[in-house]
């Protein structure tokens, strides 16, 4: 049973990256985030950004990297906080370019961690039902 269970999929989905959830203070959030390739987003002040090949998620499109400049809003529950980033130009996502719905500014939003000193903003890409990698975001270390 428990073969064939195995075979169908994962029985759990894939874990938050190492961290306990936090919630940011509003000034926490203004710095330049990195993840693992080098990606950059740098949240500003009045609520803009600028992004530079930044991971993104999206519905159960992986590997997605995103440019450009936008605008970002934070909010939190009792126990962690969230990032939320909308796009000035749209972005395909799709298989057809050609479709205008295969274009959305909007991503999935971040959630907020802290492992030691390190703040992430981190959202699953891909299947999770599979080994696909979170997109984490890091702050320079406090």
């Amino acid at each position: 049973m428990a073969l064939a269970l195995t075979a169908c999929g994962r029985f759990t989905v894939m874990p938050p990256p190492e961290g306990e959830p936090v919630i940011l203070k509003p000034a926490e959030f203004l710095t330049t985030w990195t993840d693992a390739d080098g990606g950059t987003i740098t949240l500003k002040k009045d609520g803009t950004f600028v992004a530079d090949k930044i991971c993104v998620g999206h519905r159960w499109d992986e590997g997605l990297a995103w440019s450009g400049t936008g605008t970002w809003k934070q909010g939190s529950n009792k126990e962690e906080s969230f990032l939320h980033v909308t796009f000035d130009e749209p972005h395909p996502v799709g298989i057809d370019p050609a479709d205008p719905d295969e274009f959305v500014r909007e991503t999935d939003g971040y959630t907020a961690l802290k492992d030691g000193r390190i703040l992430k903003l981190w959202t699953p890409i891909g299947d999770p039902d599979n080994d696909y990698p979170n997109c984490v975001l890091t702050s320079p270390a406090s």
